[in-house]
């Protein structure tokens, strides 16, 4: 609690307004003696119709630094082509388990890559994404016939190194592979990304603008990531994930990460490019090996 000491001007105008606290949805009116005058206080309540919005598992300053995150993570992504996804889960990671994180993060991740695929819906290459459907739907099945027995302690090891991995080896080398390979490719995507969340790069090693071209490579890549994390979200939801209590917050993320690949990008780009990429790896390193350390003890 702040509190105005007699005297000065400036403090007094602070008398006016209420402050406020996270922990408590009300506050009564609080009073103290400074010299001979007493000076009247009112915490600045949360209004019962925000908190409602919340889910249980958020607090009002969490979910505040989740939807701001969101912008950031979406502004590095746009910026410089970094991993947008692995950045949101690591941010996701850093205030809930991985049973709440993953399904999270696959609404999220619907989001950022639906709005692309249908700017670029003309370029789609149908002829992959009907062999990727099949696959994707095999894939999410059987991971969740084994996603509510491994243990929360086990899956952040997992998502731990799987981040350690995607920030310091090299990418994937390109393997153009025929059409109806892509089953395949989508079920081992489909599959690891019910555990890992962001399997993107796994896909763009075999869809490459060398072989397809820049935009039928991105729309492409983008039709392919929704599927594949819309059918989670159902996988999610069927082994019990309530998502209708994170509706308002998810809707606020999904906002706010468009806002960051639009608005964010052009901030980023004045930041040196080899600078910043070591920063970014550096940071998502530490976050990682916070939630190894979380893990193992």
């Amino acid at each position: 609690m702040l509190w105005h000491q007699h005297g000065n001007s400036a403090r007094a105008l602070l008398q006016r307004f209420w402050f406020f606290t996270l922990e408590s949805g009300r506050g009564d009116t609080i009073e103290r003696l400074s010299g001979n005058r007493y000076y009247r206080y009112s915490p600045l309540t949360v209004p019962p119709q925000l908190i409602d919005f919340l889910p249980a598992e958020l607090s009002l300053l969490v979910a505040t630094l989740l939807v701001g995150l969101s912008f950031v993570a979406s502004a590095i992504s746009a910026a410089f082509g970094l991993g947008g996804g692995v950045s949101m889960l690591i941010v996701l990671l850093m205030f809930t388990p991985p049973a709440i994180a993953l399904p999270v993060h696959a609404v999220i991740q619907v989001g950022s890559n639906m709005g692309r695929a249908w700017l670029m819906r003309s370029e789609v290459m149908l002829n992959i994404f009907k062999w990727m459907v099949p696959g994707v739907f095999v894939g999410v099945l059987l991971a969740g016939l084994v996603f509510t027995a491994i243990p929360t302690a086990t899956l952040q090891v997992v998502l731990a190194l799987f981040i350690l991995w995607s920030v310091w080896t090299p990418k994937l080398r390109a393997r153009p592979v025929r059409d109806v390979s892509y089953i395949w490719v989508g079920g081992i995507a489909s599959f690891t990304a019910m555990f890992l969340g962001a399997t993107g790069p796994f896909l763009a090693a075999f869809l490459t603008p060398e072989r397809y071209g820049r935009f039928r490579t991105v729309a492409t890549h983008a039709t392919c990531m929704t599927l594949q994390h819309l059918v989670r979200m159902i996988a999610f939801a069927y082994l019990g994930f309530q998502f209708t209590e994170w509706v308002p917050f998810l809707l606020a993320m999904i906002a706010s990460g468009f806002a960051g690949t639009w608005l964010g990008a052009e901030m980023l780009k004045k930041v040196p490019e080899s600078t910043f990429r070591w920063v970014f790896k550096l940071t998502l390193s530490m976050l990682a090996l916070r939630l190894l350390y979380k893990a193992l003890i």
